[in-house]
């Protein structure tokens, strides 16, 4: 998968010293808009700047600039998709609307944000008809695990790692309760449980059965 990243996840990822997590789950990239690295993270992200530049030097992260976006010929499909969100999500928070713009773009299939407020790019995008899938980083956790990537133990540990140094105090308990919602028992669209559907059958595992063994720990 590819993944376009908001501000807070990139964060929230790298305060935890986590941010692996992201290049081996979207093994296919993950990218961000310039403005996303020169304004957002100037700004709130000073603390793992040095981090995300070494990452974004060594090709972990590419960043696309409007140029880029020129050269790619799609930067006036950019240049809408960005008037259209800011539309829909105002201009409280530029970071999220270039983050999903970019995703639109280039056909990303994920965005990752924390961001989880209703009106916001998470809620938004689980009602509109969008293509793209967002996630968050608990999300992002629970799909790893369900993979088989990592055990029940270290996803609980790896989640409480990242809830302690940022400032979101979820509980992963009721994480997973929005999660089995999301996807089987009330989903927003039914695009998300077919999304599941495919996602258990491609990893030939039983996600109900992985979920409960999950929740026993918790």
């Amino acid at each position: 998968m590819r993944a376009s990243l908001d501000t807070n996840a990139i964060i929230h990822f790298y305060q935890a010293g986590l941010q692996n997590i992201l290049f081996t789950f979207f093994d296919e990239g993950v990218f961000i808009y310039e403005q996303i690295r020169e304004v957002e993270l100037e700004h709130h992200g000073q603390e793992v700047l040095s981090q995300i530049d070494a990452d974004i030097v060594a090709g972990r992260i590419e960043v696309y600039t409007n140029q880029k976006l020129k050269e790619l010929q799609v930067y006036k499909i950019f240049e809408n998709n960005v008037n259209e969100n800011r539309y829909l999500y105002g201009t409280g928070d530029l970071g999220e609307v270039y983050a999903i713009s970019l995703a639109q773009t280039l056909g990303a299939y994920s965005l990752v944000t924390d961001d989880t407020k209703q009106g916001g790019p998470y809620m938004s995008l689980m009602q509109f008809e969008d293509d793209i899938m967002p996630f968050t980083y608990a999300d992002v956790l629970i799909l790893r695990y369900l993979m088989g990537t990592v055990d029940e133990n270290q996803t609980i540990n790896d989640f409480n790692v990242i809830n302690n140094s940022s400032s979101l105090k979820w509980s992963f308990k009721s994480q997973i309760i929005k999660f089995i919602k999301r996807f089987y028992k009330d989903p927003y669209r039914s695009e998300d449980r077919i999304w599941i559907k495919k996602f258990a059958c491609d990893n030939n595992i039983n996600v109900k059965l992985k979920l409960r063994l999950l929740s026993k720990l918790l």
